[in-house]
Order: C-alpha cells, then sequence, then structure tokens
C-alpha cells in the first residue's frame, strides 16, 4: 500500500469519526427539541386546568418532581411570620432581586412552603434585612407546583434566615415541624399582601435554539465528507499532472536547437533560413 493510499485512509477515518460525532450533537439537539415542547405542551396543559386542592398533588410520601410542576393548586392556612426565609441572588422578567419563603400551616393539619413572590432590588440598591410581613389569620393561597430546587450544600441550606436555592427538605431540617416536600409559587392571595411583590414568571415558552443548533452539526457532518472527497480527487489530479508532464507550460528547446535557431536571426529579428528569393531575383544579386 503506497503513501497515498494511507494518507486517505488515515484521513477518512478522522472524518467518520468526526461526522458519527457530528451526528450524535444533532440528534441530542432533537432530542432536546422534544423534551422542550413536551414541556411546553405540559405548562400550557396545566394553565388551562383548573387548580386543584394541594393536598391532591402534594404528601407526606410524595416528591415533587418535573412531572408536577407548573399546576395550579389552592391551600387554605396561617402562615408561619416567625420562620421567613430570603432567597437571594434571584432574577424575575431579567430583573434583579431576592424572593420571600414563608411556611404555611395549612387547615389538613400539613405544612407547605409558599413563595410569596418577587421583590425587585436595582443594581447598587441594598438588600432590605427585614422582610414584608405576611397577611394575619387565616389565607387561601393559589398558585404553581414547584420542586425541590438542588444545588452545593451552602445554596440550599439555610444561614441566618438566607438562602439561594429553594429546597424544602433543607428548609424543613431548620423548622420545629416537618414540611411537605416541593413548594407552591404564589399567583393569587386572599387577603392581598401588603408589600409589592411580583409573580414569578413562567418559564419562556418556545422551541429555544435546538432546531438550528441540530443543523448546524448536521452540516458540519456533511462539510467534513466533502472535504474528504474535495482533498482525494485534487490528489488524483496532481497524480495524474506529474505522470504526464505538468500541463499549460510549453516545453524547453533541446541546447542545440536553441543555439542554431539564435545563430540564424538577423540583427533586424528575422531569420534568414526563412526568408524566400523574391520573384526574378537571382543568386548573384
Amino acid at each position: 500500500m503506497n503513501r497515498l493510499w494511507k494518507r486517505w485512509i488515515a484521513l477518512a477515518l478522522f472524518v467518520i469519526v468526526l461526522g458519527i460525532t457530528f451526528v450524535f450533537l444533532g440528534r441530542w439537539q432533537l432530542d432536546r427539541l422534544d423534551q422542550r415542547q413536551a414541556k411546553n405542551d405540559a405548562i400550557l396543559a396545566n394553565e388551562a386546568a383548573a387548580p386543584k386542592p394541594f393536598d391532591q398533588v402534594f404528601g407526606p410520601d410524595i416528591t415533587i418532581t418535573d412531572a408536577d410542576q407548573w399546576q395550579r393548586v389552592t391551600a387554605t392556612g396561617t402562615f408561619d411570620a416567625e420562620h421567613q426565609f430570603q432567597v437571594r441572588y434571584r432574577f424575575n422578567n431579567s430583573q434583579p432581586g431576592f424572593e420571600v419563603i414563608t411556611p404555611l400551616r395549612t387547615t389538613t393539619g400539613q405544612t407547605v412552603l409558599v413563595n410569596r413572590g418577587f421583590i425587585n432590588v436595582p443594581g447598587g440598591t441594598e438588600i432590605p434585612a427585614t422582610l414584608p410581613a405576611p397577611p394575619a389569620g387565616q389565607v387561601s393561597v393559589m398558585g404553581h407546583v414547584r420542586r425541590s430546587e438542588n444545588g452545593k450544600p451552602q445554596a440550599v441550606n439555610p444561614r441566618d434566615g438566607m438562602i439561594r436555592l429553594v429546597n424544602a427538605p433543607a428548609i424543613g431540617a431548620t423548622l420545629p415541624y416537618p414540611v411537605l416536600d416541593g413548594w407552591i409559587a404564589t399567583l393569587e392571595m386572599n387577603p392581598a399582601q401588603q408589600a409589592e411583590f411580583e409573580t414569578l414568571a413562567l418559564p419562556e415558552i418556545s422551541d429555544g435554539p435546538h432546531f438550528w443548533y441540530a443543523m448546524q452539526w448536521f452540516l458540519f457532518a456533511v462539510i467534513g465528507v466533502t472535504g474528504l472527497v474535495v482533498f482525494i480527487r485534487s490528489d488524483l489530479r496532481e497524480r495524474r499532472a506529474k505522470r504526464s508532464g505538468s500541463p499549460g507550460k510549453p516545453a524547453r528547446p533541446a541546447p542545440a536547437a536553441a543555439a542554431a535557431a539564435q545563430a540564424n536571426l538577423t540583427t533586424d529579428g528575422r531569420s534568414d533560413a526563412l526568408t524566400l528569393p523574391r520573384e526574378g531575383s537571382s543568386d548573384k544579386d
């Protein structure tokens, strides 16, 4: 096997590996697109459905998952104003601020965490140390089901009443009573809150960039195969050129022929050997 064939095989193997990788990445993006579309469909369906009593979704032995999220539920009880938590470094509609988590002691005897909403804090403004008090007495809450957020211990474990992620088991470990897994993101509350809370925004309902990312990966695979073909054809053209001589270049005359041609040139640039005698003339002329 000559060197040219070895180079082609090595390049082909490289392109095949890259092509398979690019196709895999493209299919992965399409899978993510399917997942996002299914999530969007679930959010829209839950928004259109009537709210459920919270105990039909939450329970002592129930772990809230992604499949449970964004259902609307209702709960009635009293807030535990002595155990509130500030969720720091949050964003809502691209605005910075914080959220407030307050346990709700429901009329069923169970306790569920309620996110009372988002408070915008413009950049450069100091975050208040005192949290707004919840409505006193019995309240009714309607909101979205949310699962516990997971992360590093320093993000989920409360410290001085502050957290970065809302994790019900981690928060419940600091309370004198058990709490259910998951939490409720408030949409409506009766009686209404006094502080200017903003409702937490829904996730963006769109397909995202996954389809075009997939097309880019597939295009890279096609470019790789096309490049391999172009490279091999270029090698073949170069090989043919070497066998037949360089095309488009005139052959150089032999040294002896060149010297003879130079000797026959006259001073005015014409060759005597190519000059024909004129009619009626003789050698004597």
